[in-house]
């Protein structure tokens, strides 16, 4: 039990620090949203990355790797590094200049000014809501299945048992059910978020980076610890630490490789980051984040590959991805304290960025859908009770799909992520060509979005719903669905009428 009440405490006081902010909410719709634009270069830093590591970086990861080996690293986290930092650069600091300027709080009101285009909104909001989805399912599958994994009874690999699960009375192995723990998670996140919104999940993110990045590094000192050291930990995984692909050959195309490199672009176009960044006190608070958000990923990913790899020579090959990270702290850690704060660093990354995600589409339906065009005026109280009223059914919404997919023999967290940030990426032309090119126009927005949509579903559907796809030889569908978004606003730009001088004159 002594897991279970560290993570407990844990929880406590993530709900009393951001209860806390919540004396500090100012009681505005705006403070709701963006906290009065009043986050320090510090708290950004933290609450910017805090939001891009969720389940899938390391749950994910570390499951990715166990299977794929230390190519995982080189795929996502080598180049997220840099092309993170050069979208915060280039695009994060331009938006948040513009939202601040005019009072956008979401990127559609952004794009529905840009491109001259009340409608437009109304496409791209449930665009954005279907590819944040397998993000926010993978959160709660990921926490899920880390309290499964270290709270189930412990064997050896003969059957015999070492010790008993927590609650043997609740399920054959004596672990947290899934669905109980899914629903605490979201429980916690919901009240916090309800609270006092943007400053609190702030508040929230600086805490639980804090704590998962710590863990993350004490979980792979005390793991490297008990398996002799790194040299001898990668030794006893044998060839399992070689980049393989797919189907376990050695090595990893150049096509992959590369194309995988538009996947982070991704962070571009996230609807939960544009939040983020709008929350931003001046353009300067902007600089930590560029430079040491690279160092963070190192920080994070690091730890959780190399895990992932020793992994592969203590646990079985059918092992689910989604519970190697908690099986392998609850295996090699004997101390119940430590495997209670492991964990509890593993559910701050987790619940770091679901409470983002939930934050955003309430506030996108509040100011995209029900706020606007309408003839009525609400007050800040209505407004917010809008906002909180859809994040509620979110919640609900996204625990009930959540619980399905649990019942499923493995659940693809690497994967649903992957494809959620393919979607992302593959709008990215779109912000590119809002705040670059003056020549792009509403009909080249409809056809990217549009475009990028259908490619998007077709692949989806041919990697059976959450696989892993690669085409013509190891390209990513990430790549070709870009390239297909960007050809489609450039001629459907030059092809129709350029924007109005009002318009270029506001914007550039």
């Amino acid at each position: 039990m002594t897991t279970v009440i560290v993570i407990a405490i844990y929880l406590g006081l993530l709900l009393g620090l951001a209860l806390f902010a919540k004396t500090l909410f100012r009681g505005t719709s705006k403070d709701y949203f963006v906290a009065s634009h009043s986050i320090g270069p510090f708290m950004l830093l933290m609450s910017v990355f805090g939001t891009t590591m969720t389940a899938f970086a390391l749950v994910g990861s570390t499951g990715k790797a166990f299977g794929t080996g230390v190519g995982t690293y080189g795929l996502m986290a080598s180049s997220s590094g840099l092309i993170h930092a050069a979208c915060f650069l280039l695009i994060g600091i331009k938006l948040w200049a513009i939202g601040k300027r005019y009072g956008y709080v979401t990127q559609i009101q952004y794009f529905r000014a840009r491109f001259e285009s009340k409608a437009f909104g109304y496409l791209l909001f449930p665009i954005l809501v279907l590819l944040v989805i397998p993000y926010l399912l993978i959160g709660i599958i990921g926490a899920a299945k880390t309290i499964e994994g270290v709270t189930k009874a412990k064997v050896k690999p003969s059957g015999d048992l070492i010790a008993p699960g927590v609650f043997p009375e609740w399920t054959d192995n004596g672990a947290i059910p899934p669905w109980f723990t899914g629903l605490v998670i979201c429980i916690v996140v919901l009240t916090y978020i309800f609270a006092g919104g943007s400053r609190a999940a702030a508040w929230a993110n600086t805490f639980q980076t804090i704590v998962f990045m710590i863990m993350g590094v004490l979980a792979f000192y005390l793991i490297s610890g008990e398996l002799g050291g790194v040299g001898a930990a990668i030794e006893q995984a044998k060839d399992t630490h070689k980049v393989r692909t797919v189907d376990g050959t050695v090595g990893v195309s150049q096509l992959t490789f590369l194309t995988y490199m538009f996947i982070p672009l991704s962070v571009g176009m996230f609807p939960h980051l544009f939040q983020h960044w709008l929350t931003a006190k001046s353009a300067k608070s902007f600089k930590l984040t560029v430079v040491a958000h690279p160092i963070c990923i190192a920080i994070v990913w690091v730890p959780c590959v190399l895990i992932g790899i020793w992994a592969s020579g203590q646990l079985p090959a059918g092992a689910n991805p989604a519970s190697i990270l908690s099986i392998m702290v609850s295996k090699l850690v004997a101390d119940p304290l430590i495997v209670g704060l492991v964990t509890a660093g593993i559910l701050a990354a987790i619940m770091s960025s679901l409470d983002s995600q939930f934050l955003c589409l309430g506030t996108m339906f509040t100011n995209d859908i029900m706020l606007h065009d309408s003839k009525k005026t609400y007050t800040d109280k209505q407004t917010l009770l809008m906002a909180r009223g859809f994040i509620v059914a979110i919640v609900i919404m996204i625990y009930l799909i959540s619980l399905i997919l649990l019942q499923q023999e493995k659940q693809f967290i690497f994967g649903l992520a992957v494809w959620s940030f393919s979607g992302f990426a593959a709008l990215t032309p779109l912000v590119i060509a809002a705040l670059y090119w003056k020549r792009s126009t509403k009909t080249g927005a409809y056809a990217c979005v549009i475009s990028v949509f259908v490619s998007w579903l077709i692949f989806f559907s041919m990697s059976g719903f959450g696989g892993e796809l690669h085409i013509l030889g190891g390209v990513t569908p990430a790549a070709i669905m870009w390239f297909i978004g960007a050809g489609a606003m450039i001629i459907g730009s030059l092809v129709s009428q350029p924007p109005s001088d009002k318009t270029l004159t506001k914007f550039f």
